[in-house]
């Protein structure tokens, strides 16, 4: 982090002379490291915000059940653990000095569906997080929030955070939204909590739009996928919506300073707060997704279609999903919340972020990002025209078997 002597020291060390570096780097030896979690740090977001907070000179633990895909960064150590495990989280936060829970389940596609799971790692993850972060005396908690937990399909523009109040829990569409509502409030209500033997946690949220960057594993390569297979040759909603996206790196600044920003040093100014993160600019989904029809060949959509029907189609394949989830899996392209994010504008300012944190977005290029997607994909073997042939007429013969059984079932009770 900035306040960080590790940070700081080399180069004022070498402005003074040779002597005064020597006895400058033999303070620094004496000096603890500081030491910091990442929950979730196998998954993208966290593993680079482990990555620059170990550059920055602090010892960092990186804690998922997945290991990272990434060469661990040297300052870093993995622990495979669940968040929903008490002991193991308890062994884990031993002599932590601050703790960011970037963990969650269920942001998109069919996983949106898998409402226990959703659950049990949102909010009964975050509740042992706060809670072992009391009975390990940690100081600091920053906890990874999103949009999504005032955004309910009603129109947001440029809201801040003391105007957009949560939309109420009891008419959230889909379980991830509401469970991250929850944790957000569950952490914000934590703050000011007296740690055992003296001290108090102090706590903040971030709450970011969807984030995009180099090797991001999550919505990019999903929806080249559907690009590839032919399945976004249309588009809905008004050309006038708007949504935020913000780049990785701009949103792994805005914890580090979140972090510091819960510090004597910086007058505990985030202490209690949420706020909104994203690259300070605003879009219309499909022309900022421009680049990538355009890098990978396929011309951009050009059916426009009423999004009545493409949310009655999304609640048709969220229907399917469910159902034949014990026989086969029918991932969705598009669930009703999805829909309702691209057609509904929901943006947000950042501030309040810019005046408490010192929160400066810098700025970076979508077409850059599609550009390294499609060089590290360009010599991977696809498949994916035979692979999808044969699960839409797999979905065909298990439809019509479907169709076949109730019709006999029908002719039965008649007779």
């Amino acid at each position: 982090m900035k306040a960080n002597p590790a940070a700081s020291s080399p180069e004022a060390c070498r402005a003074a002379g040779q002597a005064p570096q020597l006895k400058t780097q033999a303070t620094h030896m004496q000096a603890p490291r500081q030491k910091v979690l990442v929950t979730g740090g196998g998954g993208y977001l966290g593993f680079s915000l482990g990555s620059s907070l170990a550059k920055s000179g602090s010892s960092v633990l990186l804690l998922d059940l997945r290991r990272p895909q990434w060469e661990l960064s040297p300052g870093t150590e993995f622990i495979q653990a669940d968040v929903r495990d008490e002991e193991a989280l308890y062994r884990a936060f031993e002599g932590v000095d601050c703790v960011f829970h970037v963990a969650s389940y269920g942001m998109s596609g069919a996983e949106k569906l898998q409402k226990e799971q959703i659950e049990s790692i949102n909010v009964g993850g975050t509740k042992l997080v706060i809670s072992v972060c009391v009975r390990r005396r940690v100081p600091r908690l920053i906890y990874t929030s999103t949009v999504n937990v005032v955004f309910g399909g009603k129109p947001i523009e440029q809201g801040d955070e003391d105007s957009v109040p949560y939309f109420p829990l009891e008419k959230h569409m889909d379980h991830y939204s509401r469970t991250k509502a929850i944790a957000d409030q569950l952490t914000l209500m934590a703050n000011g909590t007296p740690l055992p033997g003296g001290g108090t946690l102090r706590t903040c949220v971030l709450r970011p739009p969807g984030i995009y960057g180099p090797e991001e594993q999550r919505h990019l390569p999903r929806v080249a996928s559907h690009i590839k297979k032919r399945l976004f040759v249309f588009r809905f909603g008004d050309r006038r919506t708007r949504m935020n996206w913000v780049h990785v790196r701009n949103l792994v600044q805005a914890h580090v300073l979140a972090a510091e920003a819960l510090t004597a040093a910086k007058g505990y100014v985030a202490s209690g707060q949420a706020y909104y993160i994203n690259d300070g600019e605003s879009v219309n989904l499909f022309e900022w997704m421009a680049p990538l029809f355009e890098k990978l060949g396929y011309s951009e959509p050009w059916i426009q279609v009423p999004t009545s029907w493409v949310y009655l189609a999304a609640a048709v394949m969220e229907y399917l999903h469910l159902a034949l989830r014990p026989i086969c899996s029918v991932p969705p392209l598009l669930t009703r919340s999805e829909v309702r994010s691209v057609a509904v504008t929901h943006t947000f300012q950042i501030a309040k972020a810019r005046a408490q944190l010192g929160y400066a977005p810098d700025k970076f290029r979508f077409t850059d990002v599609v550009e390294q997607y499609v060089r590290s994909t360009s010599q991977r073997p696809c498949g994916c025209t035979a692979r999808t042939l044969l699960r839409l007429l797999g979905l065909l013969l298990l439809l019509g078997l479907l169709a076949l059984a109730l019709h006999l079932l029908g002719r039965q009770v008649l007779r």
